[in-house]
């Protein structure tokens, strides 16, 4: 399981990071996920391995700019490159009728069928790899996270083990996968006997923009990746003078602690965090790993890290 960060900025672009968007992947799939679209997004995917033609699903968090504006360019410079291959949009109210008001007012033609499918909190939908629940957040307006559990693998050939009676890839493969008894050189060969124990798929969740990193409860407890904005330092969230409804590394920390969360991808960092500043982003580390003891990534723009089945997270 893999993930491309290609935007990781809170609000509005700057020279350092873009706005929301991540690339998901899964081991021998043909196609990829995009969790929001911020503006500019086409451009980041042209700076990357990610392709256009091999994008099968977007799924936006909820209807702020910086999460969705980049559908449009997106969209269509799918047509112009030829890439013809459905695609399906899940988002939140509103995301149908921006949408259809850009495509007619455009005159957009895309030449490929387009779906857009419209969520509430606590949806679920099941895909070739993986099924995924929306889960409520804490925001100005209606915002999700995507809890994501890859599919358990139950079936899988021992290959050593019937290599070692003489047995070579061959259907009889194929018929002890589904389950059944085989002859082989005139002894029964059953099924659970040349089948490796069923591995747990891995659980992670994307989420959009949040107050409270708490509300999403339980899921979090023994979650193998929570990859969460983190907007701000407490000190000054508290002397923002006006308050907004994002997270604090503080109480990101403490949460991700508490429910024994195993790794951690903080994004969606404040503009005023970058490498010409006083304040860089090593003061969100820092404070996140007051309280958090396990691993703790701050992402950037371009970064790629991959979730072992082991649960470990490795940079790529």
């Amino acid at each position: 399981m893999q993930l491309t960060f290609l935007g990781t900025s809170a609000g509005k672009p700057t020279r350092e990071r873009n706005v929301s968007a991540i690339g998901l992947e899964f081991e021998q799939d043909n196609k990829w996920y995009l969790f929001d679209c911020g503006e500019g997004t086409q451009h980041q995917l042209i700076r990357c391995s990610l392709s256009i033609g091999k994008l099968d699903t977007i799924f936006i968090s909820h209807m702020h700019g910086d999460h969705y504006y980049g559908l449009p360019g997106l969209l269509s410079s799918k047509k112009l490159d030829t890439a013809f291959r459905p695609l399906t949009i899940y988002g939140p109210k509103g995301i149908k009728k921006f949408l259809e008001c850009v495509m007619d007012v455009s005159f957009e033609n895309l030449n490929y069928e387009l779906k857009i499918i419209e969520f509430i909190a606590e949806d679920s939908f099941l895909f070739d790899k993986f099924s995924l629940k929306v889960l409520a957040l804490e925001h100005s307006i209606e915002s999700f996270a995507f809890y994501i559990k890859e599919n358990d693998t139950d079936d899988k050939i021992n290959e050593e083990k019937l290599r070692e009676i003489g047995l070579e890839p061959s259907p009889l493969y194929g018929e002890l996968q589904r389950g059944k008894s085989v002859i082989f050189q005139g002894k029964e060969l059953k099924p659970e006997e040349y089948t490796l124990a069923p591995i747990q798929g891995r659980s992670l969740i994307i989420a959009g923009d949040n107050r409270k990193p708490d509300v999403l409860g339980d899921y979090l407890e023994d979650l193998d990746l929570l990859v969460h904005e983190c907007t701000y330092t407490q000190d000054d969230y508290d002397n923002l003078a006006v308050k907004v409804m994002h997270t604090t590394a503080k109480d990101l920390g403490t949460v991700v602690q508490e429910n024994r969360v195993k790794n951690l991808i903080a994004t969606h960092i404040n503009p005023r965090y970058n490498m010409k500043s006083e304040k860089g982003v090593e003061l969100i580390y820092n404070e996140i790993k007051q309280s958090y003891k396990n691993r703790l990534f701050i992402a950037n723009d371009f970064d790629v890290y991959r979730l072992g089945r082991d649960g470990v997270i490795e940079v790529l």
